[in-house]
C-alpha cells in the first residue's frame, strides 16, 4: 500500500482530564505509520494539560484561548502539512484499524472528498450504547433529514477542506453537519464497510448537555441551506420544549397534542414548501412509532 499519505488528525479540548487520554490513546495505537497528531487546547485549568505534557514528542499540542471547537479545529489543520484531515473529539476513540481502513479507501477512491464509516454510543465506562443511525451506501440527499454521518469516523481531503474554507466558526454545535452539506455539493462521499470509532454520550457533552440549542441550531442550519425543516426536527423540539427529555438518555414522549402542534410550527418553519411538509407530517400520523431527531454534533 501506498504509505506516503500523511493524515492530520486533531483533537481540540478544554478541560477534558476526565476522557482525554482515552482519546490520544486511540490515536496513537493506530497501525497506520505516517499521523500527524495535534491536540488544541482551549486554556484548560482541569488537568488537562498536564496530561497532554506526559505524552512527549508523540504528539504536538498547544494550550491558548480559542473561538469553541470549530475555531480550535481549525487552527490545527492550518498548522498541518498532511494530505488527509481528521478530527477527534476528546471523548471520542477510534477503533483498532480506523486510519489505516480510511487511507485505504482513499486510494481506492481516487475522486472521494470524504470518506466515513460506522460509529457507535458509548456511555463513560466505553459500555456500547448503541449504532449510531448511519446511512449507507451514500446519497446527497440523506442529509437533507439529518446528519447521517457519525463525525469521528470521518476522514476529509486537505483540498477539499481548504476549498470550503474549513468549518464555519459561528456555529457552535453543527459545524460538522454544516461541513458535509457545503462538501456534498461539489465533491464525493464514500462510505466504507465497517465499524472505526465511538461517539461519546454523557450528560455534559454538548449534544445532550445544551440540547435546546443543539436543536435550534440544527433548524436554523436546514432551514438556511434547504429551506425546510423535516417534522422530526420539528416535533422534537416541540417535545423538548414540553418536557425537558434529552431524548436519548431519556426517550421522546410521544404526544398526540404535541404531534398536531407541529402541523402548525413546521407550516411557519416551512411556509416556502407548505405541501411538502404537510405530506411529510401526514405520513407520521402515527406518533406512537415515530422517533425522534438525532444529532452527534
Amino acid at each position: 500500500m501506498n504509505q506516503e499519505l500523511v493524515v492530520s488528525i486533531v483533537t481540540p479540548c478544554f478541560n477534558a482530564s476526565r476522557f482525554i487520554a482515552r482519546a490520544i490513546d486511540s490515536v496513537l495505537m493506530q497501525d497506520y505509520p505516517l499521523i500527524e497528531y495535534i491536540v488544541m487546547d482551549g486554556g484548560s485549568t482541569d488537568g488537562t494539560v498536564d496530561i497532554l505534557r506526559q505524552y512527549g514528542d508523540r504528539l504536538q499540542y498547544v494550550s491558548a484561548p480559542d473561538n469553541g471547537p470549530a475555531d480550535a479545529i481549525n487552527r490545527g489543520f492550518a498548522r498541518s502539512r498532511g494530505q488527509i484531515f481528521a478530527w477527534l473529539n476528546a471523548d471520542d476513540t477510534y477503533l483498532p484499524g480506523a486510519v489505516n481502513a480510511a487511507v485505504r479507501s482513499f486510494l481506492s477512491n481516487q475522486t472521494a472528498a470524504v470518506v466515513y464509516g460506522e460509529g457507535v454510543w458509548t456511555d463513560e465506562e466505553d459500555r456500547v450504547l448503541g449504532r449510531y443511525p448511519t446511512v449507507t451506501p451514500y446519497h446527497s440527499a440523506m442529509l437533507e433529514r439529518e446528519c447521517s454521518i457519525c463525525q469521528p469516523t470521518a476522514f476529509i481531503r486537505r483540498e477539499a477542506y481548504e476549498a470550503m474554507s474549513g468549518l464555519d466558526t459561528s456555529l457552535r454545535f453543527t459545524f460538522d453537519y454544516d461541513l458535509w452539506i457545503r462538501l456534498s455539493r461539489e465533491y464525493s462521499f464514500v462510505a466504507a464497510a465497517g465499524c472505526t470509532a465511538t461517539s461519546r454520550m454523557h450528560r455534559s457533552n454538548l449534544t445532550l448537555g445544551q440540547r435546546k440549542s443543539v436543536f435550534e441550531e440544527n433548524i436554523s442550519l436546514l432551514r438556511r441551506h434547504y429551506g425546510y425543516v423535516p417534522v422530526n426536527w420539528v416535533y422534537g423540539y416541540l417535545t423538548l420544549l414540553r418536557d425537558g427529555r434529552d431524548q436519548f438518555y431519556e426517550p421522546l414522549r410521544h404526544s398526540a397534542l404535541v404531534y398536531l402542534g407541529s402541523l402548525f410550527f413546521g407550516s411557519y418553519y416551512n411556509f416556502r414548501q407548505p405541501w411538502r411538509y404537510w405530506k411529510d407530517w401526514l405520513s407520521h400520523v402515527r406518533f406512537s412509532s415515530y422517533r425522534g431527531a438525532h444529532s452527534n454534533s
